[in-house]
């Protein structure tokens, strides 16, 4: 039958009124994850809760309203709560299922499939930085809801395709901890060089050039060349950047630095300081990474990419103080890098190979399976 969320759900549910005393389960939202993560670990009296927050109990489902926590996804089933209540962010939207008509778990894939989210942020009200979903939108969405044994078939088929999904993620990140563990049991702690490896200043072994920013950026977006934000750190599989989001038009191309692909390049500030990775494309890097080219012959590239970001945190701690950490192109010049026996750097490149041929293998099964999801949840709530 088709029918509206205001019809088998209340919406934002009056709070309840409990003793002073009583202890509740306290969420903000950072508490909430963008895959359904939510910790009610964070326990308060109802006394210092009552006021200034929003109330849900178990079986609720948390929708995350604001932007960006919205397009990110953020949204969970409340439970596990102290007492069965909550309290937390006055920047969800609550929905509280009428269990006779539709289930938990079948409204929060409902709220998870992109379409939803996307028509979602269509309706958003606001300004810029302060847009919200607005409690209509959530009422008056229509949807093809099935009957309650028809929907707990489809929880129980997209459950265990979720759990097939975070089992390869699981061993995407198994995989990638067992090279940085070999890296360590090969090398030592590189950090403070316990093995007594020969160092040089990394200026002597490679030429190190710094992006550039044409400003106002925007004046150059939308055109066929790849621009590699500093963001873009975080991003790609492994040790590889593979995409970017942005582009630029040829005239920002004078105002940056052009790298061809398989260049390795290196975050020097902000929150992404510290990350390495290898371009698999030609693009026009931010100034916030720097390239490291002509590496001398005695120190293997995927070796060095490692190592640097195996000190990641290093880098952090020691980055002068600013307005934001940045290692400059002068103190990474005068960074004294580590340069074991060429056989030895082999060795370990040749494991990571070995590695990254399993990681593909996962990596395919991985995206199989968020296809057949995105294809069964388009057939349950398109």
């Amino acid at each position: 039958m088709m029918a509206k969320l205001g019809e088998v759900c209340l919406i934002n549910p009056k709070s309840c009124t409990l003793r002073d005393d009583t202890e509740v389960s306290f969420i903000p939202m950072t508490k909430v994850g963008e895959h359904g993560e939510f910790d009610a670990s964070e326990i308060k009296n109802y006394s210092e809760v009552k006021k200034g927050f929003t109330n849900f109990q178990n079986g609720d489902i948390l929708f995350a309203k604001i932007t960006p926590c919205m397009e990110n996804g953020k949204g969970a089933i409340a439970h596990n709560m102290k007492n069965g209540i909550g309290f937390g962010s006055t920047e969800f939207h609550v929905l509280r299922p009428d269990t006779d008509k539709i289930t938990s778990e079948w409204l929060y894939y409902l709220t998870t499939w992109k379409a939803f989210r996307k028509e979602a942020e269509r309706n958003m009200t606001g300004s810029a930085g302060q847009k919200r979903v607005p409690k209509t939108f959530l009422e008056n969405y229509v949807v093809n809801l099935p009957d309650i044994d028809t929907q707990k078939s489809e929880n129980k088929i997209l459950r265990k395709v979720d759990d097939l999904i975070f089992l390869r993620k699981q061993q995407l990140a198994k995989l990638d901890e067992l090279v940085k563990a070999r890296f360590v049991e090969m090398f030592g702690d590189i950090n403070v060089n316990n093995k007594k490896w020969m160092t040089y200043p990394l200026g002597e072994l490679c030429t190190i050039v710094r992006g550039g920013s044409p400003r106002p950026i925007e004046r150059y977006l939308g055109g066929t060349i790849p621009w590699i934000k500093i963001g873009d750190a975080t991003t790609g599989e492994n040790i590889y950047l593979n995409s970017t989001k942005e582009y630029i038009i040829q005239e920002g191309v004078k105002k940056s630095r052009m790298i061809k692909a398989g260049s390795l390049i290196f975050a020097n500030c902000g929150v992404s300081l510290g990350f390495a990775r290898i371009i698999t494309f030609d693009g026009c890097i931010h100034d916030g990474w720097l390239a490291m080219e002509d590496i001398d012959e005695k120190l293997d590239k995927i070796f060095l990419l490692y190592s640097l970001n195996q000190m990641t945190e290093y880098f952090r701690k020691t980055a002068p103080a600013g307005t934001q950490p940045n290692l400059n192109t002068n103190i990474m010049k005068m960074h004294r890098q580590i340069v074991p026996p060429m056989e030895m750097q082999k060795a370990f490149i040749s494991f990571v190979k070995c590695a990254d041929r399993q990681k593909q293998i996962v990596q395919q099964s991985l995206e199989k399976l968020e296809l057949m999801k995105k294809a069964l949840m388009q057939e349950y709530f398109g």
